[in-house]
Formats: C-alpha cells, sequence, structure tokens
C-alpha cells in the first residue's frame, strides 16, 4: 500500500508517499480502505520527534482517526462485516491507504456524514467525551470554559456541551474566532489578545475547564474555578512544568486533572466507543451537532495540510483525503 511516512524528524517537508506493507489482520481486528484521515496537533509532534507511539504502533506513519470501508474481518470480529463505513480511533498509522485495528475502535458512520466528515470525529468527540463529562463530570446548570474555542476540541465541546443544554464560554485569538465559536453555540468567548481570562471571569465563576494550554494558565484557572471545581488538561502547549498554590485547591476543593487518550488501553477504549455512539451519534443524527471541516487535502499534500495546522488560523477540522 502507499502511505505518508515521517522520513526524518522535522518539518512538512519530511512527509512522503512511501511503499508500505499493508497490514494484517487477525482476531478481532479489521481492515479499513483509509477514504479520509483527520489531522491533530500531536501529528505534528509526532513528526517532530517529540510524540514516540506507543509500543507496538509503527512511529513512522502518522495519523489517530479515520474513515473508510471494511475490506477484509478477523475470526473474531462479531460487530461489523466486510463493505460497511465506519471510523475509528488509532494509535497511529492513519495516513495510509489501509490499517488494521480492533473492532471496539470502530463505529459506524452517522447517516448522511461524508467519508471527511466522519474522519473529524473520533479524536476529538472521544477526547471531549472522555475528559469533559467522564473525567470534568460537567452536568446540568454548570459552566464549561475552553481554552482553544476554533480547535477540533473546541468546536467539538462547543456543539455537543450547547445540544446538551449546558452553558459554554471560550477563549480565542481573534474577534473572527470568537464569533465563529457564537454560531456553533457558544455562549460568549474572550479574546485572549486583548481580554485577561482570568479578569473576565473571576466574579462569575467556572466549573469546569478543558486546558490544552498549560503553562501560565494554571493559576488563573485555579482563580476563577468555583468551589468543587474542575480543571481537566488534554495538553500543555505553553509548558508542563508550572507552579501550584495547593491551598487554593484544597480551600476550594477542587480536582486538577487530565489525561491522555493515545495510550489509553483496548478496554478503555471500547467502553469509550459505546458511550460516544450512545450519546454523541443520536445528537448527530438529530443534526443537534454537525463536523465542521475548514479545508481538505489530498493525501500527497499531506505537507501543505500540515503547515496549515502549525498556522493556527483555522476553525475547524483539516482532512486528508483519498
Amino acid at each position: 500500500m502507499k502511505a505518508i511516512v515521517i522520513t526524518q524528524s522535522g518539518g512538512p517537508d519530511v512527509l512522503k508517499l512511501q511503499e508500505y506493507p499493508t497490514p494484517k489482520v487477525n482476531g478481532d481486528k479489521v481492515l479499513i480502505e483509509v477514504k479520509a484521515a483527520g489531522l491533530n496537533r500531536s501529528d505534528i509532534f509526532q513528526r517532530e520527534g517529540n510524540y514516540p507511539a506507543p509500543t507496538g504502533v509503527s512511529s513512522e506513519i502518522p495519523g489517530l482517526e479515520v474513515s473508510g470501508i471494511v475490506v477484509e474481518c478477523g475470526p473474531d470480529v462479531t460487530d461489523f462485516k466486510v463493505g460497511d463505513k465506519v471510523c475509528a480511533i488509532l494509535a497511529g498509522g492513519g495516513y495510509a491507504e489501509y490499517v488494521s485495528v480492533r473492532e471496539g475502535q470502530c463505529l459506524p458512520i452517522p447517516s448522511g456524514l461524508t467519508f471527511a466528515e466522519a474522519a473529524s470525529l473520533p479524536e476529538t468527540v472521544f477526547t471531549v467525551w472522555s475528559n469533559v463529562f467522564q473525567r470534568g463530570a460537567l452536568k446540568s446548570g454548570e459552566t464549561l470554559l475552553i481554552h482553544g474555542g476554533n480547535s477540533g476540541i473546541g468546536i467539538t465541546g462547543i456543539q455537543i456541551a450547547h445540544a446538551l443544554g449546558l452553558s459554554v464560554i471560550v477563549t480565542v485569538g481573534s474577534d473572527e474566532k470568537g464569533q465563529k465559536c457564537l454560531e456553533l453555540g457558544a455562549d460568549s468567548y474572550i479574546n485572549y489578545k486583548t481580554q485577561d481570562f482570568e479578569t473576565v471571569l473571576q466574579e462569575e465563576g467556572i466549573d469546569v475547564i478543558l486546558d490544552m494550554i498549560g503553562g501560565n494558565y494554571l493559576s488563573k484557572n485555579v482563580n476563577i474555578l468555583k468551589p468543587e471545581g474542575r480543571l481537566v488538561h488534554i495538553n500543555a502547549v505553553s509548558g508542563s512544568h508550572v507552579d501550584l498554590d495547593i491551598w487554593k485547591v484544597m480551600l476550594k476543593r477542587l480536582t486538577v486533572t487530565g489525561s491522555t487518550l493515545r495510550s489509553r488501553d483496548y478496554d478503555f477504549k471500547r467502553q469509550l466507543a459505546k458511550e460516544v455512539q450512545k450519546n454523541v451519534w443520536p445528537l448527530i443524527e438529530a443534526k443537534q451537532f454537525k463536523p465542521i471541516i475548514f479545508e481538505t487535502f489530498l493525501f500527497t499534500e499531506a505537507p501543505a495540510a500540515h503547515r496549515l495546522l502549525e498556522d493556527g488560523s483555522h476553525t475547524g477540522k483539516i482532512i486528508l483525503v483519498r
């Protein structure tokens, strides 16, 4: 098969189209003919040599989410058959013509979605549901703050929370991005280049914060959380080594937590997929949540797609298509 391979650590141009062995299927794995693959910032970190793949997963081919058609099933597969249209969450290998993945990490594509739209779902939806609604335990009557509201994670969190009747505030880097977030269901936005979110939200207070920034955001987040508030980290692009005032955490009875999805075990991902299909797929079917695609690129244009992702000017997902 053909695949986009990281030929060495470096910039976007290290991504090259090469011949690569087609993966085999056994046990409860399915072989998916990939029609589209979603881009995520972790793909950049992996390309730069800063995000090693889990044990047993090739580090040469990036890609954590795909959509396509099942073309082969292992002998223990029970939920899917050849010809089914699916999307799947992976630990790597998505920038390729074929991927092999255990069936519990696959979901049927919701009716009416294109392959590109379906490929934009797994990583963001799984991340949001796991961290906001399971780990963060966001519930009725509470307010969610999402840092990076225009990111793939952000627009997913906005739409799901809004569809469930919850209040959502986001931080963004421009008023244009903020307006797009309002259109998707955010109640308000804070332009972090012209406003200090801590000052704006200090009096109101926040119940749950989804943070992918880290760095000096930690102390600000702790200061604006209400008593019993929850701070959930899913990245730390501004730094992971920070100071924390433990007394404030204790006095306000805060929960400061975080997670990564890629390295989680199969049983966790399988159960999470069931939760997503039960709670989020109906929102998509009811058109209360729609994938937002900023731009699509051919697989051979992966370097250009990475440059756009690094630029950060987009709102929505960037997708490779075949």
